[in-house]
């Protein structure tokens, strides 16, 4: 994993930058931020708002381009000119995924590129009303509607108590399941996997409680992170950047259910 990126405050000046975090999904849309050499932990599909942005790689080199899907653990580094930019974050547990790969135009090395709604994905991003599910429905095609009962349920005792060290099996007890069928269920309708949603969770009560004008130190440690730093760790292995740099730069959190 790459050094710690920096905030970047870039054209145009007045550019506010909001986060947007829910289950297994997170969206930026903001100034471009200076982000250093990285890999991270799940599909990142970058938009140039207002301009191209050049994506260097050592498989593919640089490349400038308007919109790229980059699959998670692959070593890259985006470098926007003075541009805002748009980042829809997608655990590589959620099915939308290969649906997100299904809509670049063309593969380069490990990268896709020239998402085929490009248009849509810019005109939204440009929009102060911004629906975040919206984008990630024009970026990946609708979520799944019917969630099964039984799932609805694990999902809302992990939500509920994202502090707490329950297990598979234990969860799959409460909800009247097998260990097996819970998590093939779980991966089908949730979104992600169960592990992944234990994590997901867990960062969703932290930006709860930050909102609320809670620390990261309490936050991170009530959400049930061993530590303050193996919060900023997860968060910057998900998203390429710390939660820290995000907040200095002005970002405004919003968790959705």
């Amino acid at each position: 994993m790459g050094q710690r990126p920096l905030p970047e405050m870039c054209y145009p000046p007045t550019a506010s930058a909001d986060v947007w975090l829910w289950i297994g999904h997170a969206v930026y849309r903001g100034p471009s931020l200076r982000l250093d050499r990285h890999s991270g932990s799940v599909h990142c599909l970058a938009v140039g708002v207002d301009g191209p942005f050049t994506l260097h790689a050592d498989s593919s080199g640089r490349r400038t381009v308007r919109s790229a899907l980059i699959p998670p653990r692959t070593l890259h580094q985006v470098v926007a000119h003075r541009t805002r930019m748009l980042f829809c974050y997608i655990d590589p547990g959620s099915p939308r995924a290969p649906a997100c790969w299904e809509q670049m135009t063309e593969r380069v090395h490990e990268f896709g590129v020239h998402h085929h709604r490009e248009a849509a994905l810019i005109g939204l991003a440009d929009r102060d009303d911004m629906d975040p599910a919206e984008m990630m429905d024009i970026a990946c095609g609708p979520a799944r509607t019917r969630l099964d009962p039984r799932i609805a349920a694990a999902t809302a005792i992990v939500r509920a108590h994202p502090a707490r060290s329950i297990t598979a099996e234990e969860l799959a007890a409460e909800v009247h399941l097998s260990k097996s069928r819970l998590l093939h269920l779980f991966t089908e309708h949730a979104g992600t996997t169960f592990r992944r949603y234990r994590v997901w969770a867990r960062m969703l009560a932290v930006g709860r409680a930050v909102a609320k004008g809670a620390d990261f130190t309490t936050a991170a440690v009530d959400a049930g992170f061993a530590s303050p730093s193996h919060f900023s760790d997860t968060f910057h292995a998900m998203c390429g950047l710390t939660a820290s740099d995000l907040l200095n730069a002005g970002a405004r959190i919003t968790v959705l259910d």
